[in-house]
């Protein structure tokens, strides 16, 4: 783990790259472009990949751009997105085994500096949703198959929750952007992928209310009444709850007509064909990518 590891102190970072340090703990606080790791007296450390984003950021702002646009060229880019070579994938993919390993040893230390280490080397958003997301799969597969423990998924799904859900409060929200709901469809437990979309919503400056596993009847409509949010984002992962959680968005789209909903999860994604199309409209899809489009389509008609 040395070679990316953080090696500059926040006073080297600042004289390198002629930037104060107030600017460059403020640039890290509102957009969290990069993790430096810390060291055993809570100083920030930064490696040659932080250097490398902040100096592309800098040139940015030397051109006229605000930082705010610096960043989210480099988001919407992919300039030092992990640069998505085979070198890059095969580390992920290493740290994911690694940190897989750990949780099924109930080995928290070992997790916790398996993670922080990824966020040395990728942006929170790769780690959370390369690395994290498809750990929880993995991690469900595996209980569903019998080849782990109650307890081992019980461990590792409440390790990265606390992880993902501490990462995901810390965003600051902007007041331009409407609120949002996050809730799981009717009989849905499995609140981990909600919560990931969370991450990525409050990521884009989003208020979101997260509610979590499924509420009991008509509580929604007390929640929707009180908070009058501009988006409800609902999550279905099991095919049982798939008509509920479909039956459920038609009475809201019936009912709150300037509410867009979204629906996402591995029910909706799996529905045949047909039934997609008919429900397109109100699908996030299952990528960034998708994500983006799905938003965008809908705040510009604000």
């Amino acid at each position: 783990m040395g070679s990316s590891a953080g090696k500059y102190n926040i006073k080297a970072v600042s004289t390198m790259l002629g930037i104060q340090p107030g600017t460059l703990r403020a640039w890290e606080r509102r957009y969290q472009m990069i993790a430096p790791v810390r060291n055993e007296s809570g100083h920030r450390l930064y490696s040659e990949e932080h250097l490398k984003v902040l100096r592309w950021l800098i040139s940015k702002v030397d051109q006229g751009f605000t930082i705010s646009q610096a960043v989210s060229l480099l988001e919407n880019s992919g300039h030092f997105r992990e640069q998505a070579d085979s070198t890059k994938k095969d580390k992920l993919n290493e740290i994911g085994e690694e940190l897989l390993d750990a949780l099924m040893e109930f080995n928290s230390s070992k997790a916790h500096e398996l993670i922080n280490y990824a966020f040395n080397l990728f942006t929170i958003d790769k780690t959370v949703i390369d690395l994290l997301g498809p750990i929880l799969i993995k991690v469900g597969d595996l209980w569903e198959e019998g080849s782990i423990t109650t307890a081992h998924e019980h461990f590792a799904t409440s390790f990265l929750r606390s992880r993902i859900e501490g990462l995901s409060s810390s965003f600051p929200h902007s007041s331009f952007l409407p609120r949002a709901i996050a809730v799981c469809g009717p009989g849905e437990r499995h609140e981990l992928g909600l919560l990931m979309y969370t991450m990525f919503l409050r990521r884009k400056g989003f208020e979101v209310v997260f509610l979590g596993t499924s509420l009991a009847e008509n509580d929604l409509e007390v929640v929707l009444d009180k908070i009058e949010p501009k988006f409800l984002f609902l999550s279905c992962t099991l095919e049982e709850n798939r008509k509920a959680t479909l039956d459920l968005m038609e009475i809201l789209n019936r009912n709150y007509p300037n509410l867009h909903v979204g629906i996402g999860g591995i029910a909706i994604d799996s529905m045949p064909v047909e039934q997609r199309k008919n429900h397109q409209e109100n699908i996030v899809g299952i990528s960034r990518t998708e994500w983006e489009k799905w938003l965008k389509k809908r705040i510009d008609s604000f």
